[in-house]
């Protein structure tokens, strides 16, 4: 005998039924269907290259304007908003002073500038005060010829007890001196549930400070985001030397110094540069291969752990290279490449009890982000993130993630909904987007072409130096390392820059629209309804027994 619905399912059909026919009335007025996954698994799709795109791949000079200096000494600048773990708590970053660069360099004092945030739900009254913490970090070369760097103050604090859904008015810095920004404003994320999401979320990757850049920005801004995915590399200061001469080529880089240089300046460029849009509009970043910048001692990763800040310890992690947070109905988690990810290690043990938490039906929808891409034709780091998907994915399966957000690859390629390569109508959706504008070379070769199929020895893992990726055992390419034709697992690929943006309509719709560059702002180049399909793909609640065979 059928079991009878209960009154959440018939709720939830209905929903749904209504949101199909405004669907199909969207269709009618525009002219034009898009797809679902639902249709899918979709035939291969590789959009030509347009050789013209890459001309404005150069660098922003130092002498621009929008890179320039514009406040006094201890005025706030390359002030930014990032996430808590939940919607009542946002941080609000900036620096004071000017850094310096050279060979006798003296670092600012931290404590001699106060970091302060007065805001309120109305400019004229700014009547809550919020206090942090402020800290300076150096990128030290003691070798001839190189110069070390001292940034500004950085400056984070974290606002407490805000309101869901609602604009606040904020000012920071240092009301003693007196050195106080502008009146910025910033909405906070709607309430956790699963009928609440923010309206637009953008996602990019490999961002740099081109003149794509520029145009990736731009086009972003005019979509009105909510909220921005940054999925690594971020100002590219390492492709520079510490004079400030660029530099082409990373892997053949500054052959002469006995350590891999970093121009540190290009991150404060970067800052001022992308002020207007994130004084405003919360930006969540993940650590990409470029924010590794080792420098002495084998220290790494000092601007982006000292740059950002991350809701790490909201979270329950102890590393600022993977966290989480939730924005509205959406659980979002943030993975880290380049630090340990094996079952033994504090990663992958956060990530057990951080998947083990998630309430689906407070928040349905499951996204995970992170750099190298697990699932990418192009021939640039084919399989390099190998090891990472052998130890991560089944656990990401197991909890039904629904998209994974990549870059590392320039280029955009979005998946059919896919698990150890083979059609899952239940693996998560991927979606590389490693096209923010970077100056490096635009990614144009895929594997399946004739000469293109690297050999497993030249795609080491990024973070352990291994080789996991080896001949397929299985499916369509075994025997072999690469596919001989574009894989069923890629749904489309184009070699362009963009961006995406992601709206999430209820809990088991999302529009997901990627732009490119070269386009006007209303077009988009590749479009797609993912849908989610919680009673054909349940979920663990709690991990399966088999995961603690191995402690």
């Amino acid at each position: 005998m059928a079991m009878p619905f209960s009154s959440f399912s018939v709720f939830a059909i209905s929903c749904n039924f209504i949101f199909l026919l405004l669907i199909n009335h969207h269709h009618l007025a525009i002219g034009a269907e898009i797809p679902t996954t639902l249709e899918g698994p979709f035939p291969p799709v590789t959009v030509p290259y347009d050789v013209s795109l890459r001309g404005t791949a150069v660098d922003i000079p130092d002498s621009d304007p929008r890179v320039r200096r514009r406040v006094g000494e201890f005025e706030p600048e390359q002030i930014s908003l990032s996430l808590s773990a939940t919607y009542d708590s946002i941080w609000i970053s900036w620096i004071t002073g000017e850094f310096q660069i050279g060979d006798n360099i003296k670092p600012l004092d931290p404590e001699s500038v106060s970091s302060i945030v007065h805001y309120g739900t109305s400019r004229n009254s700014l009547s809550h005060e919020a206090t942090g913490y402020s800290l300076i970090y150096n990128q030290l070369y003691p070798f001839k010829g190189l110069q070390n760097y001292t940034s500004g103050i950085i400056h984070h604090v974290r606002l407490t007890g805000l309101k869901p859904s609602t604009l606040y008015y904020y000012q920071c810095g240092d009301p003693s001196i007196p050195a106080m920004s502008d009146i910025y404003t910033f909405s906070t994320m709607p309430v956790s549930g699963r009928h609440n999401y923010p309206n637009r979320i953008a996602v990019v990757g490999d961002l740099g400070l081109t003149y794509n850049t520029t145009t990736t920005v731009s086009h972003l801004i005019s979509n009105k985001p909510d909220l921005v995915l940054l999925v690594g590399d971020v100002s590219y200061a390492n492709l520079y030397l510490t004079n400030g001469t660029g530099s082409d080529c990373y892997a053949c880089s500054f052959p002469q110094t006995p350590i891999h240089e970093t121009y540190q300046p290009r991150w404060d460029y970067w800052g001022r540069f992308m002020q207007n849009l994130v004084s405003k509009i919360p930006m969540m970043v993940v650590e990409g291969n470029h924010e590794i910048e080792e420098q002495a001692g084998k220290q790494t990763f000092a601007a982006y752990s000292s740059r950002f800040a991350f809701p790490s310890e909201e979270s329950g992690s102890s590393s600022s290279f993977y966290y989480s947070f939730n924005a509205g109905g959406i659980h979002f988690i943030m993975l880290g490449a380049y630090i340990s990810y094996n079952r033994s290690a504090e990663q992958y043990k956060w990530l057990e009890r951080d998947l083990a938490s998630v309430d689906r039906s407070v928040t349905p929808w499951l996204i995970a982000a992170w750099h190298p891409p697990w699932y990418s034709s192009y021939e640039a780091h084919y399989r390099e993130a190998e090891c990472m998907r052998v130890e991560m994915e089944e656990l990401l399966y197991s909890y039904g993630v629904d998209i994974v957000f990549n870059g590392h690859v320039h280029a955009y390629e979005r998946s059919n909904r896919v698990y150890n390569y083979t059609l899952d109508p239940c693996g998560p959706v991927y979606v590389t987007v490693g096209d923010g504008g970077n100056r490096e070379k635009m990614a144009i070769k895929h594997v399946d072409e004739p000469g293109y199929c690297p050999k497993p020895p030249t795609t080491p893992d990024p973070y352990t130096g291994a080789f996991c990726a080896t001949n397929f055992t299985f499916g369509p390419a075994t025997g072999k390392f690469c596919w001989d034709q574009q894989p069923d697992y890629s749904a489309i690929r184009e070699s362009s820059f963009g961006h995406g943006i992601l709206e999430v309509k209820n809990e088991t719709w999302a529009l997901w629209s990627w732009h490119r560059n070269q386009d006007s702002r209303s077009k988009v180049g590749d479009q797609i309804y993912i849908v989610r399909q919680p009673d054909k793909c349940p979920v663990h609640n709690r991990l399966p027994k088999r995961w603690f065979a191995s402690y």
